[in-house]
């Protein structure tokens, strides 16, 4: 399938997404939320993927929601917010519980959506000159794309409302201090990290690391007790796979184990 929004590429387990509509700073609008959707599910059932890699391309990351497209009709826009984000909100569910890890690799400025993206990935990545703007209440709006959920896992609720708020941008290193983003690098590196990373975790057990994502997302939902016995259950399911048995008798003989994702 090919998309209008995005690049798809998917090579030694690692699929590759690139946002591709540079000279529009690549807006989340109704089609990128829609095809960012197919992506996912695409993703989500394809077993050869064991790693996600999101990047873009121009000179901004993304400059979150078309608003030029929003301001055309003041009557239909309620509709039109609420067909936008399906697309969005249902991409981003797939993504955080996908087996597949997702990285996300920040170049230019992350504005609104694209700041949730960054928090809602497993691993972020971002050049030193990157910058991360929140952006919703500047245009008297909130956040969406699981801004209230993702952001807060990340740095806490009281940083997040004032992130929101105060409509604040951060620096890169602001962002990694805070909890944001996973790792900062010169921008000359930015590519070689992010996908050096990519190649680490699509030689990993996947099975086991979607079990994990699935355990981080309900850790403060509720008691320690449920958590555990969550986590016994998953451990079950990882003895079950390939690369749970196979790790297992692999270290036991003093050998590195050699996991082909399921």
């Amino acid at each position: 399938m090919t998309y209008e929004s995005f690049k798809l590429n998917i090579a030694d387990g690692i699929a590759s997404i690139t946002f591709n509509q540079p000279d529009r700073g690549n807006p989340m609008d109704l089609r990128f939320n829609t095809e960012l959707s197919r992506i996912a599910s695409e993703l989500d059932e394809n077993p050869a993927v064991r790693c996600v890699l999101i990047e873009s391309s121009g000179k901004y990351f993304g400059v979150g929601a078309d608003l030029k497209t929003m301001n055309r009709d003041r009557d239909a826009l309620h509709v039109f917010i609420k067909n936008a984000t399906v697309g969005l909100h249902s991409a981003l569910s797939r993504f955080a519980r996908m087996n597949a890890p997702v990285i996300v690799s920040v170049h230019g400025l992350a504005v609104g959506g694209f700041t949730a993206l960054c928090a809602a990935a497993d691993f972020c990545i971002a050049a030193r000159s990157a910058k991360f703007y929140a952006a919703y209440t500047g245009i008297g709006l909130l956040p969406d794309g699981g801004g209230t959920t993702f952001i807060p896992r990340r740095v806490g609720p009281r940083r997040a409302a004032e992130f929101f708020m105060r409509n604040q941008t951060w620096t890169a290193e602001y962002a990694h201090e805070v909890g944001l983003i996973s790792q900062v690098v010169d921008d000359d590196q930015l590519r070689e990290a992010a996908w050096g990373l990519a190649h680490e975790l699509a030689a990993g057990p996947t099975v086991a690391f979607g079990e994990i994502k699935n355990l981080l997302l309900s850790t403060y939902s509720q008691p320690i007790e449920a958590q555990m016995e969550q986590e016994a259950r998953a451990m079950t399911r990882a003895t079950r796979s390939e690369d749970g048995w196979h790790g297992i008798c692999e270290v036991a003989q003093r050998r590195k184990p050699n996991f082909v994702g399921r």
